[in-house]
């Protein structure tokens, strides 16, 4: 005869064991929404980043091609006259040497045309004042005036003045920072003037 308590036993009930200890998948805490949403975030961003690096490059390799062509110049060779300290000159040569088959000379001689600038000058005018009356507001203007003749003197461009400004504001505070924005905006005004030349230069003979 088993005494008392005898038999009583984990092994005398089967599901004892594990009632106690729960599945090993409930005692491990399960991915929080987050990280189970990090790789989907990163992937986003990556496709994202890819989409829009093609859609900035692909303008701009078109517009590269589109500049160097459609400003081809008309003239196998040809002479400058720009002062050798010009900005403008220094970069309406370098665009001609990278993106034309136009060859330049030094000797007017040995061109099929020359480019004769007449003026290049900076200006800057007030055009607005604060309330006590000092100078707030200027413009800043880029002037530009050339003509092209041929190897025969005759003229191929009469006298043509390109004209580019720009808006500034100023004050004292900012008189340092807005001396070097008035050096950009001259150089912006530079590029867009060089681009217009080469253009007003394809269209002689047109």
């Amino acid at each position: 005869m088993k005494e008392k308590g005898e038999g009583t036993t984990e092994d005398s009930f089967p599901g004892a064991a594990r009632r106690r200890q729960p599945p090993l998948d409930r005692l491990l805490p399960s991915p929080s929404p987050l990280l189970r949403a990090a790789p989907r975030r990163s992937a986003l961003r990556a496709l994202t980043a890819a989409a829009v690096a093609a859609a900035v490059a692909a303008p701009l390799a078109g517009c590269g091609f589109h500049l160097r062509r459609s400003a081809a110049l008309p003239f196998r060779t040809l002479h400058t006259s720009f002062s050798t300290t010009s900005a403008i000159g220094a970069e309406f040569r370098r665009l001609v040497r990278v993106a034309q088959d136009t060859r330049l000379v030094d000797d007017p001689k040995e061109a099929d045309a020359r480019l004769e600038v007449l003026s290049e000058t900076r200006e800057k005018e007030v055009v607005g004042y604060s309330s006590t009356g000092r100078p707030r507001e200027y413009q800043l203007r880029l002037r530009f005036t050339f003509r092209v003749v041929g190897r025969d003197g005759t003229t191929l461009l009469a006298p043509t003045e390109i004209v580019l400004h720009r808006d500034i504001t100023s004050s004292d505070i900012e008189q340092v920072a807005k001396q070097q924005e008035e050096e950009l905006l001259y150089k912006e005004m530079q590029s867009d003037l060089v681009q217009q030349l080469l253009r007003r230069l394809a269209a002689i003979g047109k």
